[in-house]
């Protein structure tokens, strides 16, 4: 391999690594808001109010899922990036579905509470979890 090439794969292993820091920082974030508001019990009671068994165990399984395993996406063993990012992926897709769906694209200006910022997240944890599919040792047999 040349040096050239050498430089260019390593440029987007630090690209990409800045970005898997990005978005574990950013659901981090997401997850500490919920917990320090105390936003966990009105979150389950929420989801018990649409259905869903056992709303606060699914809210304190997210909040506590994005304050532990976004320090794992961000700096722990790459066999770990691909389970996680999967994870998060799914998390975010339900509350897509769920809470930004019905509110239209735009999060701000032309509309309120939109999926645009949460289809940029699934896209960088499903790009996360693909980037590193062959090396997870949890995936394979």
């Amino acid at each position: 391999m040349s040096e050239h090439a050498v430089a260019q794969a390593q440029r987007a292993e630090r690209t990409l690594t800045g970005i898997r820091r990005l978005a574990a920082g950013l659901v981090f974030i997401h997850g500490a808001a919920r917990l320090s508001v105390g936003g966990v019990v009105p979150f389950g009671a929420w989801l018990d109010g649409i259905g869903f068994p056992l709303g606060l165990g699914i809210a304190s399984f997210v909040t506590a899922f994005e304050l532990l395993c976004a320090p794992l996406l961000a700096f722990g063993p790459r066999r770990w990036h691909t389970p996680v990012a999967l994870v998060f992926a799914t998390i975010y897709g339900f509350g897509l579905w769920l809470v930004h769906w019905p509110a239209g694209w735009f999060v701000v200006g032309l509309g309120r509470n939109g999926m645009e910022y949460s289809v940029c997240l699934i896209g960088l944890f499903l790009a996360i979890a693909w980037r590193g599919w062959p090396e997870s040792a949890l995936l394979r047999r």
